[in-house]
């Protein structure tokens, strides 16, 4: 009984959104209730030192931005919450699309002055291919943004998505009262306050009730009644299974540097949000309730803590119970393994833990025995289907400034590539490394980390490539008359898997066309 216990009250969800719709400070508010944290940071503000709690890496603090998911668990109202919060910057978001592979459901923030920006549609895609439930959070009505009608009518239409309000803001900018809470026929009035928690609101059962009035005037009470009857009116009630199912997005409203709106979207949440899911392998579902542990490797982090050089594999434990000390099955290397430091994460602070259960995400003390997609089993030999890596974007070989420090640019090289920050290709000849990602920002961010994490330097030296294409063939023979034909152009990725470097479309498809036997693959796995 304990197992289905343990799995009812777990929540595990990513907060995504384009970069500045107040991703990380939902977060940290969130964390703010839950009691996880005491007192809030400030993201961008030169007056408070202190930084956002979930941007805890040197770089992001300088640039104030997320570069990396970082995990969190807090308790909050007798629920266990795991909280992904995911970098939103595009050039991060191969890490994004890692990490929606372990969350259960998604609470997408949007900025209620830009609103849906290119980076949310794309995220969106993600989601829409698991069916991951979606809530809607529109930020920042402290200021003066979109009308909320014509913001629900743009979600709809440019994420593909039905939604249904379940909050609605009371004025906005100046003008802005609060919210009232349709889901729970609550009227929250709003106080600017940065570090204040927001209060229990003022049940209003009735719309006609009195209270309106006092609390809000009479033009702002009777604009109320308008709106609720209107939103009753066009949208269907409210059904928690098309939101379970990914049809219907709840769309709540509110400012989260102000602490307001937060509240009321965690108590619904945990109302609604899936517990732990089931999970497809390449040979059968797993459902959360078996008995024996599974799960699945999502993310690589080195260098957590900068004084002990240590390797992190984070881990979502998917059926079963995880035990610290336990021997499991390394279903990739077909070999026992077992783990005596796992530890639990507040960002980057962490605990050691003895148990996790469905749900949970866990951190695993590695020596480099482990990668992303791997899968850990009480024996069975399954394993759990990942999103692979894709054709990079931006080419760029790698100068090492200081030959002295050879080694510790390869181990760097090595270990950042294994978290999946970016795609490393060798050259078969003359060894030359050349670093693919998705964004020119990744190449700033592992200069950095290269050289205070490992002490090694290097520069970067643009390359004219149009794609890498992973290559295979049905004929050995004719693989490797490929490969010694055009070996000027042939790499190795960071796995060993056989690359083709093409320099061009043009060149590639008369490459394609020349060589009909060769199979050319535009994603690692194939």
């Amino acid at each position: 009984m304990a197992l289905k216990d343990e799995i009812a009250k777990r929540r595990t969800f990513g907060i995504i959104s384009h970069p500045d719709a107040g991703k990380t400070t939902l977060t940290e508010k969130l964390l703010l209730f839950g009691g996880a944290i005491q007192t809030a940071g400030a993201v961008k503000s030169n007056k408070i030192k202190m930084h956002a709690r979930s941007d805890w890496m040197e770089i992001e603090k300088q640039r104030g931005i997320s570069v990396a998911t970082s995990v969190m668990g807090f308790n909050y109202d007798g629920v266990k919450i795991n909280l992904l919060d995911t970098p939103g910057h595009q050039d991060f978001a191969e890490d994004t699309y890692r990490t929606l592979t372990a969350v259960d459901s998604v609470v997408m923030v949007i900025d209620c002055v830009k609103g849906v920006e290119i980076q949310t549609e794309k995220l969106m895609e993600v989601c829409r291919m698991r069916n991951t439930p979606v809530i809607c959070f529109i930020n920042k009505l402290d200021r003066e943004g979109r009308d909320p009608y014509e913001l629900l009518d743009e979600i709809e239409e440019k994420l593909n998505i039905n939604v249904r309000p379940l909050s609605w803001p009371i004025g906005m900018g100046k003008e802005f009262k609060g919210v009232y809470s349709l889901y729970n026929k609550n009227l929250h009035l709003f106080t600017a306050s940065k570090t204040k928690l927001e209060g229990e609101g003022i049940s209003i059962n009735n719309l006609e009730d009195e209270q309106l009035e006092k609390s809000l005037g009479v033009n702002y009470a009777n604009q109320l009644r308008e709106d609720v009857e209107l939103i009753e009116g066009v949208y269907s009630e409210f059904d928690v299974n098309e939101y379970l199912s990914g049809n219907v997005a709840p769309v709540f409203f509110g400012s989260a540097v102000n602490n307001f709106g937060v509240k009321e979207l965690l108590d619904s949440f945990i109302k609604m949000a899936p517990a732990p899911i089931e999970r497809e392998t390449e040979e059968r579902v797993i459902k959360p309730d078996e008995s024996k542990f599974s799960g699945f490797i999502f993310k690589i982090h080195a260098n957590m803590d900068p004084n002990h050089r240590n390797r992190i594999a984070f881990i979502r434990v998917c059926s079963g119970k995880f035990e610290r000390g336990k021997t499991y099955h390394h279903v990739r290397a077909d070999k026992k393994i077992r783990f005596s430091n796992v530890t639990a994460f507040m960002a980057q602070e962490k605990e050691l833990v003895d148990e996790a259960w469905p749900g949970d995400i866990v951190g695993l003390y590695d020596t480099g025995n482990l990668k992303i997609g791997d899968t850990l089993t009480e024996g069975e030999k399954t394993v759990y289907k990942g999103i692979p890596s894709f054709s990079p974007e931006i080419f760029k070989e790698v100068i090492n400034k200081d030959a002295m420090k050879t080694k510790q640019l390869e181990k760097g090289l090595s270990q950042l590539m294994e978290e999946g920050v970016a795609q490393l290709f060798t050259y078969e000849m003359g060894a030359r490394k050349v670093v693919g990602t998705v964004g020119a920002l990744q190449f700033e961010v592992i200069q950095h980390r290269l050289k205070h994490e490992y002490g090694a330097s290097c520069d970067f030296m643009s390359m004219n490539l149009y794609k890498a294409c992973w290559i295979s063939s049905k004929d050995k023979k004719k693989l490797d008359e490929f490969v010694k034909s055009k070996y000027r152009h042939i790499a190795q990725d960071k796995d060993g898997k056989l690359v083709f470097m093409a320099e061009s479309k043009s060149w590639l498809t008369m490459v394609q066309d020349n060589f009909p036997e060769i199979d050319f693959h535009f994603t690692s796995e194939f």
